[in-house]
């Protein structure tokens, strides 16, 4: 197993594709379409890694990342969005995102992303 991976994303075709391809390439994949959602999944499933998006409705991804440092410093996240805004980038690199991916996803990119991050930390 690679690796536990949370997928958040209010877009179901969003969802399904990388639960496919996460799931064919050996990763353990838990999903969440909102916010909210996101929040208590991390509690109760400690993923290894999330990949957030950043536009949902309620909570966007930017504050659900500031919520997440508070429940877990280490875990790797990786920022989804379809917007390319630099600012949004600054903001989420800030609060501890490792990556920032604009739609649509290049998915071997994400791979290499997912694996440098997953090999980089202790499971």
């Amino acid at each position: 197993m690679e690796g536990r991976v949370l997928v958040v994303d209010d877009e179901a075709q969003a969802v399904e594709l990388l639960r496919e391809f996460l799931g064919a390439k050996g990763y353990e994949v838990i999903t969440a379409s909102d916010g909210a959602e996101a929040l208590r999944k991390v509690k109760e499933e400690r993923p290894h890694l999330i990949l957030l998006d950043v536009r949902m409705p309620k909570i966007d991804g930017l504050e659900v990342l500031r919520r997440l440092r508070e429940i877990d410093k280490e875990v790797g996240v990786i920022m989804i969005t379809g917007v390319n805004e630099q600012e949004i980038a600054r903001q989420a690199m800030a609060l501890g995102a490792f990556d920032y991916i604009v739609k649509p996803l290049d998915l071997p990119y994400l791979e290499q992303s997912l694996w440098y991050k997953i090999t980089t930390m202790t499971l």
